[in-house]
């Protein structure tokens, strides 16, 4: 589960200009930021992050599209985890194709994509395929190549989290806590590079206690979300013992709180692990229609004022990745993306809603990670607007939804809008620019 070519993008980020001081301490940032240990996601054209907040299970086969149906509605459960690669991976999986991600998910399942790579040479089982310190990175690197590589065979778009499950391991055996280390962080830089988010599933007594160890570390890089182990029943997200709520605080946290044990739903039975969920799952594609009686043109940004990227005929079907906000058009505001990153206009679109956003479709959102101890959040985009809500702690993900200039805070005067509507200076979310705007990232209408 490394590559590391995009360490040096984010160098510099937080060499603000000297007349940038008081502007710095109005926006309410603790300092600059390194390229480790939050390195920035390279967002391809189409690409959006999806987040689930709801219970979700795990299991070691992929189950058949006949048991999801029994399941929604009569189960707790709308989420539900794919072990879609890795060497050590145990189960056959004869239901997971492309066909299957895509249904399930117009189901309104959510996926927690895991893949099963290399283990430490400490773990504590069987598992065949290890590392050491001295393989760990080269592991790490690889297992991250092909899981990108296996995500998008069967439909795991740009902006997806994909998890690295690391079992437990003997933490007594230093030199397997490096190794630990240099896996993930080689597994996060991988996956950065190549437009997806990095998650990582860890024991509690572990795995978790030496990645919170190492949090703001900058010689290792920081997995997005952390999806704990912990089967005590109780299905909190905070309040755990082997890491602070300031870490991973902002939706990027899942738990196991119960492990093997068999449920029945719809007459059903599976044998599963039980999850609870807050954090970055799979962004799969839904297919709808093109309804308008002419051809519908697709542009490069959610606005008539953007160049037309190509037209599609009345009827014809999409694939459509998320939704966000841009130039009324009709009854509505919404601008549906595409799987190609071009945007149309959701009044002219087959989605459940003409006069807003659709309940089924994720916001289109562009993550990158906070590199300040406590970042303030205002109602607009300078820092004359007011404080609003708690303030971001280091390495929140904060989900970008579109950009627009404003005050200058130290080197630029982007400012980020958040999904929930705040907005952050740019200077301190990690991205692929310190300066300008981050493609793909639209401008705010």
């Amino acid at each position: 589960m490394v590559a590391v070519t995009q360490v040096v993008r984010h160098v510099g980020r937080g060499l603000a200009a000297l007349g940038g001081t008081l502007a710095l301490v109005l926006a309410g940032v603790a300092g600059p930021a390194a390229a480790e240990p939050e390195t920035p996601v390279v967002y391809p054209s189409g690409a959006s992050m999806t987040s689930a907040d709801r219970l979700g299970f795990d299991t070691c086969t992929a189950p058949s599209l006949a048991a999801l149906r029994a399941w929604t509605g009569t189960s707790p459960y709308t989420a539900v985890n794919i072990y879609f690669g890795g060497g050590n991976r145990a189960c056959a999986q004869p239901n997971l194709t492309a066909a299957w991600v895509r249904d399930a998910t117009a189901a309104g399942w959510r996926l927690l994509p895991t893949y099963l790579g290399y283990q430490p040479s400490c773990m504590l089982g069987d598992k065949p395929h290890r590392y050491t310190a001295s393989t760990a990175t080269a592991r790490g690197t690889s297992d991250g190549t092909d899981a990108v590589a296996r995500a998008k065979a069967l439909g795991l778009l740009p902006g997806s989290a994909l998890y690295a499950d690391v079992e437990h391991y003997d933490r007594t055996d230093t030199a397997c806590r490096t190794a630990v280390r240099r896996y993930v962080s080689a597994w996060t830089r991988t996956l950065h590079a190549a437009g997806y988010l990095a998650g990582v599933y860890v024991h509690q007594d572990s795995g978790l206690r030496d990645l919170s160890a190492t949090y703001t570390s900058t010689t290792y890089a920081r997995p997005d979300a952390v999806w704990m182990a912990r089967w005590d029943g109780k299905q909190a997200l905070t309040g755990w013992p082997t890491a602070p709520d300031r870490q991973w605080s902002l939706g990027q946290r899942a738990k196991q709180y119960r492990g093997d044990h068999d449920e029945t739903w719809g007459g059903v039975r599976l044998n599963i692990d039980s999850d609870r969920l807050r954090a970055p799952v799979a962004t799969v594609a839904r297919t709808y229609r093109v309804t308008s009686p002419d051809a519908l043109n697709a542009r490069r940004g959610p606005g008539t004022s953007y160049a037309v990227a190509r037209s599609y005929a009345p009827g014809t079907a999409l694939a459509v990745v998320c939704q966000g906000a841009g130039q009324r058009v009709g009854t509505t505001a919404v601008w549906d993306r595409l799987t190609s990153g071009a945007w149309v206009s959701d009044y002219y679109v087959s989605t459940p809603s003409r006069t807003g956003y659709s309940g089924a479709l994720p916001r289109c959102t562009y993550p990158g990670q906070v590199t300040a101890d406590s970042l303030n959040a205002r109602t607009g985009p300078g820092v004359s607007y007011p404080v609003t809500g708690n303030p971001l702690r280091r390495g929140a993900l904060a989900p970008v939804m579109c950009q627009k200039t404003g005050s200058r805070v130290g080197g630029t005067a982007v400012w980020d809008r958040l999904s929930d509507g705040r907005w952050v200076s740019d200077l301190y979310v990690s991205n692929r620019s310190s300066t300008t705007w981050s493609a793909p990232v639209p401008r705010c209408p």
